[in-house]
């Protein structure tokens, strides 16, 4: 039996069962056509069966499939490594291969910890933002702020100490500093766009004074990009507007065909590890990290990114959906948020998203609201006839059935 995640087995209803997909669209076994407006959990920027990525992983194959990097390496884990070297901004040149955003995040933590163990720091104190989410294995949990797992840590709070997690407000962030800074090991954020903690939007200016008072405190800064990568909040990376010293990439590295993460570290944190003692390296190896079907995959996934002209697909995304629902109101929307290639509607209450996944899959699209968000991050391939069906539906159950 599948144990299907974040479901109440006993209660949910059963899932859509898919048979075929292409483009944006997923064909259900019962006959039904519907266009998926979330990118299967915000990852399949190019569409589903492209012909180009296809091929990527069909050619690997006739190779191999994968090869452990524990003493071993290979042609598409080194391309892809220079590749990011070249692509990334800055001197975050070093790549550390994971198989999930959320390992790829646990990665950086243990990095950031051990990068002050080894120069003979006892910082271990975490910076996070409030309603944040990296991940659902246990460090990324404990550095998230997502009420659903409190209960991991049980009733007493002390349970998560050694975590201080703090609002998007510039006085907070130097509060948190003057407060903590000296006990710092790294701040981690999800720039400018929080994802599965509300599709909440924030201002550059928060990051950019996060940075000067990192290098003011000696603190390292992390950006989770896992989400926010390739194009999502309308820039390339946010990286590019604000310089971090630990990147993590996923979900869309490899256009949503295959798990594969990033860990990219700037060169101070890799010169970090390097020493003639053994116990300065680092002591992390996933056994599918550098997997040769998720490289060719995330080589070709980039190679599509620059030469389809994505950021401007996106901001084309972002000027429909301002135009669709940007001005939408009504009595039950709290707010409506808009970023590149994320539109959200926020509600009073989650009582009033009852029933539009229902409605959503009967007019011809695939949502998946949730709490009091509705929202869509649509492929870039969409076009603009598919990408206002979507638009035109989430307006519809607040024009015509609330």
């Amino acid at each position: 039996m599948i144990w299907y995640p974040y479901s109440q087995m006993q209660t949910m209803p059963a899932p859509i069962k898919i048979k075929s997909a292409k483009g944006v669209h997923l064909f259900t076994e019962d006959g039904h056509d519907l266009i998926d407006s979330v990118s299967s959990w915000w990852s399949v920027i190019h569409g589903y069966c492209h012909p180009e990525m296809n091929q990527a992983i069909a050619g690997q194959l006739e190779n191999f499939a994968h090869v452990m990097l524990g003493g071993l390496t290979h042609d598409p884990v080194q391309k892809l490594s220079e590749k990011l070297e070249n692509w990334l901004p800055g001197d975050l040149n070093y790549c550390f291969f994971s198989d999930s955003g959320s390992v790829a995040v646990e990665v950086a933590l243990k990095m950031a910890l051990q990068w002050n163990t080894n120069r003979g720091s006892s910082r271990s104190t975490i910076l996070a933002l409030e309603h944040a989410y990296h991940g659902d294995t246990f460090k990324a949990m404990e550095v998230g702020d997502d009420e659903d797992y409190h209960f991991a840590f049980g009733k007493n709070s002390e349970k998560k100490r050694g975590v201080v997690h703090i609002p998007t407000e510039i006085p907070a962030l130097e509060k948190a500093f003057q407060e903590y800074g000296n006990e710092l090991s790294c701040f981690i954020v999800e720039p400018l766009l929080q994802g599965a903690g509300g599709m909440r939007m924030y201002d550059v200016s928060f990051l950019k004074r996060a940075r000067q008072l990192c290098d003011e405190y000696d603190v390292l800064l992390i950006f989770d990009e896992v989400a926010t990568g390739f194009g999502r909040t309308g820039n390339r990376f946010v990286a590019d507007l604000v310089l971090p010293d630990i990147l993590v990439l996923g979900k869309a590295l490899t256009g949503g065909y295959i798990g594969h993460a990033a860990t990219v570290a700037n060169r101070r944190v890799y010169e970090g590890f390097l020493s003639d003692d053994p116990t300065h390296a680092f002591m992390h190896g996933p056994t599918f990290m550098g997997n040769a079907l998720a490289c060719a995959a995330a080589l070709k996934s980039i190679e599509l990114f620059e030469k389809g002209g994505y950021m401007s697909r996106i901001r084309h995304i972002e000027d429909i959906s301002r135009r669709e629902i940007g001005s939408l109101t009504h009595p039950d929307i709290r707010e409506v948020r808009i970023m590149g290639g994320c539109a959200c509607i926020e509600v009073n209450d989650s009582s009033v998203l009852k029933g539009f996944r229902e409605f959503a899959c009967e007019n011809g699209v695939f949502a998946r609201p949730f709490l009091k968000y509705m929202y869509t991050m649509p492929p870039y391939v969409i076009s603009e006839e598919e990408l206002v069906k979507i638009l035109t539906v989430m307006r519809r159950w607040f024009t015509e059935v609330r």
